[in-house]
């Protein structure tokens, strides 16, 4: 039935094992859990849970008004839909050092295989906005060591975001990045990076794994994954693509319903129940009830 067959820690293994080849890993995020099968079975290396998808599906702007306890439980819902490790966005970490140390352990138990901590101050902005603040370098490296003493499984990925580029030019950036690295984050995710130079300069300066942040109409060049791993990066996240497609489906089709009256034209557009059925694994469902619960073999019953 419908639940991952491949164990958190196994799962965080198989990521670091993953990053072991250099090859680049292509996370899209999930904009719920049933999306994070389809990753899957499209073949994909991990999936990626955002922030500001997590914001908007509540309704909310990505200005770090979510709390851990709904990105934990949300983020956990979509992990456990796959075999593929995936991440998540831990915002600022959710307060201080301390806090910051317990949303990694809340992260570890909701079956997460990492996360990402930014440097940005509380609350934060989308990182591809005007207006960004960054805490200070000192206050940043505390977040990240924090993370870092706190997680149990030494595979969990413990990845430092950094916004400086926005507000202290790339070099700062760079430095900032170093200084994350040499405090144990095993990723760096640099924020708001203008083209496939500026990735390739940041991946060349640091001696892990670089993450590019592939987000529609913001400051990055969408590249291709050639580009992408051509400049050195390992891991590419897609963090809102597929939320937007499917709000900008949902509004189309209710303009046609307003219109028309009717939505038989958009019939053919949508996922049939045959193929919704498909993904929720109705029949193992049944077939596990039928065998198990219905089942009139004693030896099978769970009422005999």
């Amino acid at each position: 039935m419908l639940h991952a067959t491949t164990a958190p820690a196994q799962k965080r293994h198989a990521l670091r094992e993953s990053l072991a080849t250099g090859e680049l890993l292509r996370f899209p995020g999930a904009m719920n859990p049933l999306s994070a099968r389809l990753i899957a079975e499209h073949g994909f290396e991990g999936v990626y849970v955002s922030g500001a998808v997590l914001s908007a599906d509540l309704g909310l702007p990505d200005i770090g008004l979510t709390t851990l306890t709904e990105v934990a439980t949300r983020a956990g819902q979509i992990a456990r839909m796959s075999d593929l490790p995936t991440l998540v966005d831990a915002d600022t970490g959710f307060g201080e050092p301390m806090n910051v140390a317990r949303t990694v352990q809340s992260l570890e138990d909701a079956g997460l295989s990492g996360c990402h901590i930014e440097d940005q101050v509380n609350p934060k902005r989308c990182g591809h906005l005007e207006g960004k603040q960054v805490v200070e370098a000192e206050t940043a490296v505390r977040r990240i060591r924090a993370a870092v003493s706190a997680r149990r499984d030494e595979n969990f990925l413990i990845m430092a975001r950094t916004d400086v580029r926005a507000t202290d030019g790339l070099d700062a950036m760079i430095e900032r990045a170093r200084a994350y690295a040499d405090a144990g984050a095993d990723a760096i995710f640099p924020e708001a990076l203008r083209d496939a130079a500026e990735f390739e300069k940041v991946s060349s300066a640091v001696d892990v794994p670089v993450l590019a942040n592939m987000t529609e109409f913001g400051k990055s060049d969408l590249l291709t994954t050639s580009q992408l791993a051509d400049a050195g990066v390992q891991i590419v996240i897609y963090p809102v693509t597929l939320f937007r497609l499917a709000m900008g489906a949902a509004e189309a089709g209710l303009a046609e319903m307003a219109a028309e009256g009717t939505q038989q034209a958009l019939v053919g557009q949508m996922q049939t129940r045959a193929r919704l059925y498909e993904l929720v694994d109705y029949a193992g469902y049944a077939a596990f009830d039928n065998d198990i619960f219905t089942s009139t073999d004693p030896e099978r019953s769970t009422w005999s």
